[in-house]
């Protein structure tokens, strides 16, 4: 009988946990089903399965969200392991590299520019950046060995591409046009430089041009070595989005609005790019700190603004971020 009964009562506590596990497993699995997916890291490529991320993005005037950038750095503040190594001036070092000496620049003209006065007007910009007041700001940053960026640009030629990969662009895919520019020898292979892809305003890139940003810089390892490249779109796509005005000081709308964009990608390029160098507690390098912002302006002959005159052109291009003195927003040092 006392076998009988601890026999019974033993079935019966069996039974009691079995029901207990099935109603915590059927509780976890609705509270997994009811949970919320992770949101995807801001720029990420929603199409593209093999999106290649981190990068740095400019955001473009629809995109409000003042933490973009964020979680787009190397052991960023999502995981926790990036503590800088100098505060102060609004922004901080986190012991990443900068670019040395005179940073090469190289364009990849993407799309359809024939007839288009953007090769010269953007040409000429990168001409004449090097040495100015402006591009002087970048000077105010260094590396781990306190060795300063220099005032020097060069321009070291261009190659185009006759949509090699479409029109519409996954971040992938703008990687190969720079791999293969640099591969097929049209292009070196040079890591003191930034390669610039330049989209006609037939392309987009599916990452969020026009909607999130109208450029960015990343980096990547393209032959062995450590290749920094940037995307710049037209904003004669979008111009409510990416251009700063309708009329441009050098009479091509398009063109004008991508020389703030090749200016603010530059000069993050330089100051932080491997995405482990400046940038403060948001992710914000310094020309995000002064997106869309231009100083003091003038108007040109068309009736359009400008604020810089580089070489023999005017350009309205936005402030840079100076790390001296506090830390401001400015248009020369």
């Amino acid at each position: 009988m006392k076998i009988m009964f601890r026999l019974s009562f033993v079935m019966a506590l069996l039974a009691i946990l079995g029901l207990t596990g099935n109603v915590l497993a059927q509780e976890t699995q609705s509270a997994q089903r009811k949970a919320p997916a992770e949101a995807a890291a801001p720029g990420q490529d929603q199409d593209d399965p093999g999106v290649i991320l981190p990068k740095v993005v400019h955001r473009s005037l629809n995109n409000y969200d003042m933490d973009t950038n964020r979680y787009q750095h190397e052991g960023s503040a999502r995981s926790g392991k990036f503590s800088p190594l100098a505060r102060g001036n609004g922004i901080n070092y986190h012991g990443g590299p900068v670019i040395l000496g005179t940073t090469n620049v190289y364009y990849i003209w993407y799309g359809n520019w024939s007839g288009n006065t953007a090769t010269t007007i953007l040409t000429d910009l990168a001409n004449g950046i090097g040495g100015s007041p402006y591009f002087n700001i970048n000077t105010t940053y260094y590396n781990g060995s306190n060795a300063h960026v220099s005032n020097a640009v060069h321009y070291a030629g261009s190659t185009t591409d006759s949509y090699s990969q479409g029109t519409s662009l996954s971040d992938a895919q703008i990687q190969t046009v720079v791999a293969s520019a640099i591969s097929s020898g049209r292009l070196p292979n040079d890591t003191n430089a930034v390669y610039f892809v330049l989209t006609s305003a037939d392309v987009t890139a599916s990452s969020g041009f026009c909607t999130q940003y109208c450029g960015w810089h990343t980096h990547a390892t393209i032959g062995g070595k450590d290749i920094k490249y940037s995307f710049v779109g037209n904003p004669d796509r979008c111009p409510s989005s990416c251009a700063a005005q309708t009329t441009g000081p050098n009479g091509n709308a398009g063109a004008d609005g991508m020389a703030s964009i090749i200016a603010h990608e530059s000069e993050e390029a330089i100051s932080d790019p491997d995405l482990n160098a400046w940038f403060d507690s948001r992710g914000a390098e310094n020309a995000d700190k002064c997106a869309w912002t231009f100083g003091t302006e003038s108007t040109a002959s068309n009736g359009s603004k400008y604020n810089v005159t580089l070489g023999s052109r005017k350009y309205l291009i936005q402030q840079n971020w100076v790390n001296a003195s506090g830390g401001f927003c400015a248009k020369s040092y």
